[in-house]
């Protein structure tokens, strides 16, 4: 709390905030997912793929997510948890938006290219494992420590998912298989989130109790203070 660095909850906010290894971390899932946000997106235009775009939108939330998480952490746990919020809202929408583009191809679209699909999906895969591989000590923090978890785990459960629509697609020359991805994917999507939103709504009802009953104390800890020195200063 402002004005009150010595109270419990303040000061084990700060250790967390401090850590210099999570935020390496988050800094090189940031650089990697924009990185794929980029490549996957430029091939899903060339490979008329829906599963990589799915895809490549996953990377492009996953991205703001942990711009996000750099810019909270440290932060009161209520302000954490609207954070993650955000994130769930986010990972939603993206959800659901791929589910109305999937069905949208269902009824106007071709079958993609499989060679540009699964060359990505594995270059996409590598990445993801190497980013999860990073933050899997973190996936039992608070909300907004295991929404980057489940992101960066779904991203790579959905680069085999599409991995597997590529070799569909290339024995049936059908778009079916890339459609379905894009369906699983958008399910791993909304999953995740409903998931989030529940526990950071959790938090934000914790850390407002929290909030009330440590304001109290933390005032008469500095009344007391005050009047410790204003005490010594008049004996002096």
């Amino acid at each position: 709390m402002p004005g009150c660095s010595n109270c419990p909850s303040d000061t084990a906010i700060a250790s967390q905030g401090a850590d210099p290894l999570f935020r390496r971390v988050l800094w090189i899932a940031l650089i990697a997912n924009a990185v794929m946000f980029v490549v996957e997106i430029i091939a899903s235009q060339l490979g008329n793929s829906i599963s990589l775009q799915a895809d490549a939108l996953d990377f492009f939330g996953d991205a703001a997510n942990y711009a996000i998480s750099l810019f909270v952490l440290g932060m009161a746990l209520h302000l954490r948890a609207r954070a993650s919020l955000i994130k769930g809202a986010t990972m939603a929408a993206f959800g659901i938006w791929v589910i109305g583009n999937a069905v949208y191809r269902a009824v106007v679209g071709s079958a993609p290219d499989a060679s540009v699909m699964g060359a990505v999906a594995i270059l996409a895969l590598a990445v993801n494992v190497a980013v999860s591989i990073l933050l899997y000590r973190y996936r039992e923090g608070d909300s907004n420590m295991r929404s980057i978890w489940l992101c960066s785990r779904n991203d790579a459960i959905g680069n085999i998912a599409v991995m597997v629509a590529a070799a569909g697609v290339f024995a049936t020359t059908s778009r079916w298989p890339d459609l379905i991805v894009a369906a699983i994917i958008s399910g791993l999507n909304l999953s995740a989130a409903f998931h989030v939103i529940r526990l950071a709504l959790s938090e934000i009802r914790t850390g407002g109790s929290d909030s009330e009953r440590e304001a109290p104390q933390c005032k008469l800890q500095m009344e007391t203070s005050v009047a410790r020195k204003t005490l010594q200063n008049g004996i002096d």
